[in-house]
Parts: C-alpha cells; sequence; structure tokens
C-alpha cells in the first residue's frame, strides 16, 4: 500500500538489517501550482533488506527464486508480491511494480476484472490474447505486440486465449507519474529484427518516437544479442533499471545471469550487456528518488 504523506511531512527512512526497508519513489501529482513531484513512501520491493542506499548493487535473482503458480488455465511466475503472494521485501522496485511471467491455455482467460491508477503493459512473446475494455476496445494482442492500458481513474477489461496453442506473454505494471487521468488505450506491433543486436524502446513516458505511451518517466526496452554481441546502458544516474531474461546467458557488467534471472540494479556507471552465447531480455528503465532530500549546502548548517 501506497502512502502519501502531507505536503509539511518530511519522511525519515531508517536502515534496519532484517526489517522491511522503506523508500521513496517520486510521482507527479496535480496542484494548483501545476504538476509537481511528491516524494511517496512505500515499502522497497528488494529481495535483501539490508542493502545500504549509499553502495551500488547489481542484485542478481535466480530463477529457481521466483514465485510459480499453477491454476491449471494460468501458469504464472510472479516476480514481485502479486494476489496470493506476499513478501515485505518484494514489493516493487522504484515505480516497477508487478512483473508477471504468463502462459495461459487455448480456450480460458482472464474475465472481466477492475485495474485504476496503474499502467498495465502486455508484451506478447508467442501466441495471441483476445482483449476487451469498458474504453470499447476490442483488440487482439499477437507474438511482438505492445499493449499498454492507462487504467487513470478505472476500467474494467477481459483477456481470453481462444486460439488453438497456449500464449506466452509478460505483463507489466508502473506505477503513473499523474494520478486522476482519463482510462486510454495503445497498441503497436514491432519485428523481432527491430531488436536484434541492439536495445529497441517499445514502451515509453519520455517522449520516445514509434513506442507505446505511457505517463511514468520509464522505458521498456527489448534485445537479442546473438552471440559475442554486447550494448551499452549509459542511463544509469538517478535511475534503477531492471532486467529479465527470456533465453540464453547475459553478463551485467560481468555478473552472469542465466535464463529467466532477473536484475535489479542501482548503479551509477554504464551498463555493458554482453552475450557469449546469445540472448533475449527485457529491459526496464524507472526512475530512482535516490539521494532526495536535503543538498550539501543546507546540510552544512547555517549560522544566525
Amino acid at each position: 500500500m501506497v502512502h502519501a504523506p502531507g505536503s509539511e511531512q518530511i519522511a525519515l527512512i531508517q536502515l534496519q538489517a532484517i526489517e522491511p526497508v522503506n523508500e521513496l519513489i517520486c510521482i507527479k501529482r496535480k496542484s494548483k501550482y501545476g504538476l509537481i513531484s511528491k516524494p511517496i513512501m512505500v515499502i522497497l520491493g528488494a529481495r535483501r533488506a539490508i542493502l545500504e542506499r549509499s553502495k551500488e548493487v547489481i542484485d542478481v535473482i535466480k530463477a529457481k527464486d521466483r514465485h510459480f503458480s499453477d491454476f491449471g488455465w494460468l501458469k504464472t511466475y510472479w516476480l514481485f508480491s502479486f494476489s496470493r503472494y506476499f513478501d515485505p521485501h518484494n514489493i516493487q522496485f522504484g515505480a516497477l511494480r508487478v512483473f508477471n511471467d504468463d502462459v495461459v491455455e487455448p480456450g480460458t482467460g482472464f474475465p472481466t476484472h477492475p485495474h485504476e491508477e496503474m499502467e498495465i503493459i502486455t508484451i506478447v512473446l508467442d501466441g495471441e490474447m483476445t482483449h476487451e475494455d469498458s474504453m470499447g476496445n476490442r483488440t487482439v494482442i499477437k507474438t511482438g505486440d505492445v499493449q499498454r492500458m492507462s487504467a487513470g481513474t478505472g476500467l474494467t477489461h477481459s483477456e481470453f486465449n481462444v486460439a488453438d496453442t497456449p500464449v506466452h506473454f509478460y505483463q507489466i505494471w508502473i506505477y503513473p507519474d499523474e494520478s486522476g487521468l482519463e482510462p486510454t488505450y495503445d497498441q503497436r506491433s514491432y519485428d523481432p529484427s527491430e531488436w536484434k543486436n541492439r536495445l529497441l524502446p517499445v514502451a515509453s513516458g519520455q517522449n520516445l518516437q514509434n513506442v507505446v505511451t505511457f505517463h511514468t518517466d520509464a522505458t521498456i526496452y527489448r534485445g537479442d544479442l546473438e552471440a559475442g554481441h554486447k550494448v551499452t546502458f549509459d542511463r544509469t544516474k538517478g535511475r534503477r533499471v531492471f532486467i529479465y531474461l527470456t533465453r540464453g546467458f547475459l553478463s551485467v557488467n560481468g555478473q552472469q545471469m542465466g535464463e529467466a534471472d532477473q536484475a535489479r540494479v542501482d548503479v551509477e556507471e554504464p551498463l555493458v550487456l554482453a552475450a557469449e552465447h546469445g540472448a533475449e531480455f527485457i529491459l526496464i528503465d524507472v526512475p530512482s528518488c535516490k539521494g532526495w532530500g536535503y543538498g550539501d549546502e543546507t546540510l552544512g548548517g547555517g549560522r544566525k
């Protein structure tokens, strides 16, 4: 649950070795002065509650440590606390609240259900899903497609696999920078060749071209590196980076990832992503409020 401090309130963060760690993320809110960045206190979605925020960290979480649920019609890995799965040390990562790795069987799906105040992005890896929502959209999301719903003030939707084969997709939820938005929808198709040996932005709230848009200072990239190729991601200062490996093996600044591993990255230096034997992955860049508060000049104090 997100708790918003009052405008005069200062949130203090106390790091403890075995207790959940609180963190501030920056959320834009409407005010009489226009849009303002307001710190929102949340429970840190971190695997290690003992982390010191001053240190640079690449935290690789192995595939075997993901939470798995099998409902018969749905087989899913929940990378963050979701539904029946709750871990107070694994709520979210910055503004990234949900990353589900889902497989839905033919003739089944998610019945109509509600959402609000969330950017919901679906990336289809294999197969197709039929989507219907309260905004009047009825679409089919196919392999290579990226879909976004901005839930805003509230919407309902359903997703069903009416095809003859299972559908495999990622569903990603990101907190919006603004509350009270009207619900909207966006969808685009991409060819896998577009992210071969490069990072291709497919969904973004950073005014990029040829992407599915959403309402957060964040970007979702796809990448598929052939053996011996590497790319550099240098937008790390003041940011947090989440990586999920779809297949293959990937080195992140020398740290090794295998298939279905994830990396939660807090570094100030560029990230070098290298594939010795080939690797396909998702990279999500989200804002960090690391260092939010008084600057060095203020902390130096003053005299009267």
